[in-house]
């Protein structure tokens, strides 16, 4: 019989990013100094308002880093899914042939998001693990399919007017807490759970530390990585009903960009590209960061510009500070 994976988790996945806990700390302390709009409740929710989405992406990228893959679609899925639903809550789907339509609820138009969203990580997947192509490929690929095919389902256009119960998903509040950091606060939860109290999350954490060693353990790491992808692409469809619900209005350009700051947060956060290290409180870490220090340039005026120089800066060092480690390791 293969040897089983019976550590409760790989020593690596315990890895807590006291580096960026730690410059969280010193980013907040230097804000709440500069600027006394900084240090506010208002202010604050905002911050959890606007990383909501940025998490939510997080967590599928935390997943698929964590696989030793990439997934460079998740801002196109984002794109794609929330043009769908939108569409199918305002128009619904016509089946002309059939003689019949469906209508959509919020509810049901988040769910179709989550199917859209799934389906394509369920390609990924496939590309990566049947027809071993390299996910930096596949989903570069994706990206362009799917952005491609927002604009084909928008026309270019806007989708706007989307109700008020399915505007209160983004824009809502419970107990003054935004709901999408409800949701995603849900979400961290949940794949934490999964990630390190599961026999899926020790095979995750296998798979991208070594796969060959894995694949002799009796892991199937097909059949991991495409459940690994499928999620990141379920959760980056949520992520673009939240901004569809926060915008009441789902944009083709939506979610430009923003798989470079779901990376960024992820490897922030204390994961390894090469894979096999990380955590989800990790991401949730990375997301603050980000979150806080692009809050903080606006309010204190610093140029877009100059904005994206200081995160490709952040980013350069935290990536530095991870091969350090290594090294010392």
């Amino acid at each position: 019989m293969p040897p089983q994976l019976t550590s409760p988790m790989p020593r690596l996945a315990s890895y807590a990013p006291l580096k960026s806990l730690a410059a969280l700390v010193v980013l907040v302390i230097a804000l709440s100094v500069t600027t006394d709009k900084f240090a506010t409740v208002d202010n604050g929710l905002n911050v959890l308002r606007q990383i909501s989405v940025n998490l939510c992406l997080s967590i599928g990228m935390t997943l698929v880093i964590l696989s030793g893959g990439i997934d460079l679609s998740v801002g196109s899925v984002l794109a794609l899914a929330g043009a769908v639903a939108a569409s199918c809550l305002k128009k619904g789907l016509v089946f002309a042939a059939l003689g019949f339509e469906v209508h959509f609820n919020a509810i049901g138009a988040v769910a179709v998001g989550l199917l859209v969203g799934a389906a394509l990580g369920a390609v990924n997947g496939q590309l990566i693990t049947r027809l071993k192509l390299p996910p930096f490929v596949a989903t570069l690929a994706m990206l362009s399919i799917a952005r491609g095919l927002t604009m084909l389902h928008t026309g270019g256009y806007p989708l706007t007017g989307l109700g008020e119960s399915f505007a209160r998903i983004g824009a809502g509040s419970l107990l003054r807490i935004p709901n999408p950091a409800w949701i995603t606060a849900g979400l961290v939860v949940l794949f934490h759970i999964l990630t390190q109290h599961t026999r899926w999350g020790r095979h995750l954490y296998a798979v991208g530390g070594n796969e060959r060693a894995a694949l002799l353990s009796g892991v199937n790491v097909g059949r991991t990585k495409r459940i690994t992808y499928i999620l990141c692409g379920a959760l980056a469809g949520l992520a673009g009903v939240l901004v569809a619900a926060r915008l009441d209005s789902a944009t083709p350009n939506a979610g430009v960009g923003y798989e470079l700051d779901s990376i960024a947060a992820v490897v922030i956060g204390g994961a390894t590209l090469s894979g096999g290290r990380g955590t989800v409180l990790g991401a949730v870490l990375g997301c603050l960061l980000i979150g806080v220090l692009n809050n903080g340039l606006v309010l204190l005026q610093v140029s877009p510009f100059w904005q994206q120089v200081i995160k490709g800066l952040v980013i350069l060092i935290a990536v530095a500070i991870d091969q350090a480690s290594k090294r010392q390791e």
